[in-house]
């Protein structure tokens, strides 16, 4: 956790060295805390997980930093995030259990839109991102058929992203302001691919040993080793409650 946040805070500063302001312009840095909820394939059950369907995970938490720097209602958000989701459950219908988590770590920048309301305090604004993810995680199985019982490392892999938010920045004080926002966000629209860990063996365990969001390129009907068919999109609605502060 502490290597996490040494990380997050080299990437934050780095982005504010990139984006520090002319005169003239406004400049916010701050950060939050926050939820993410996985949709489409990113979510499900642990009885998808384990049939290569979905990834399973429920909902998780995400804490971020973020750069603002801009012009009159145009401005460039730049961030760095960190996120967790897991899930537990049966790998089959009352059959052997699974533990899964994924961490997420996450460097985003684009433009945003901010809708001034005179005399107002709060000020809404809409934007969108470009985003690198970096995926890594831990699968545990006990009594599960045709895969050992361990715990197993998940490779980690790096995906391109898009997103897409909005919200509302709420004036406290002259330099601090509570950021409340919501997005969406397409966390692997570029790199997908499929990992064949082991390739000296032709086993199942292989399906959950990398992010594998590409179809399995030996699947079959009716196999029992590969069992992912088509691509796997992940994505996530993600709440952001962030302190900003203008300098």
């Amino acid at each position: 956790m502490m290597r996490t946040m040494h990380t997050l805070s080299g990437a934050l500063a780095c982005l504010m060295l990139f984006m520090e302001p002319a005169q003239g312009q406004s400049l916010q840095l701050g950060g939050g805390l926050g939820i993410m909820v996985p949709t489409s394939d990113f979510g499900g059950t642990t009885v998808d997980f384990y049939g290569g369907q979905r990834y399973g995970f429920s909902t998780g938490f995400n804490m971020a930093g973020k750069v603002r720097v801009g012009f009159g209602s145009v401005h460039l958000v730049g961030g760095v995030g960190f996120s967790s989701v897991t899930n537990s459950g049966n790998a089959e219908p009352g059959r052997g259990t699974v533990e899964i988590s994924q961490t997420i770590l996450t460097l985003s920048a684009g433009p945003e839109f901010h809708i001034n309301i005179p005399a107002a305090p709060i000020t809404p604004y809409v934007g969108a991102t470009i985003a690198l993810h970096r995926f890594s995680g831990e699968t545990k199985f006990q009594g599960v058929a045709r895969v050992p019982s361990a715990t197993f490392d998940v490779e980690a892999s790096s995906r391109f992203g898009v997103g897409f938010h909005g919200g509302a920045l709420i004036g406290i004080s002259r330099l601090v302001s509570l950021d409340v926002g919501l997005g969406y966000n397409l966390m692997n629209v570029g790199g997908k691919s499929w990992s064949d860990v082991n390739p000296s063996q032709d086993q199942r365990l292989d399906t959950y040993l990398s992010l594998n969001d590409e179809k399995d390129p030996l699947f079959r009907t009716g196999s029992n080793d590969h069992v992912v068919g088509s691509s796997r999109l992940i994505s996530s609605f993600q709440i952001l409650v962030s302190v900003m502060f203008g300098l």
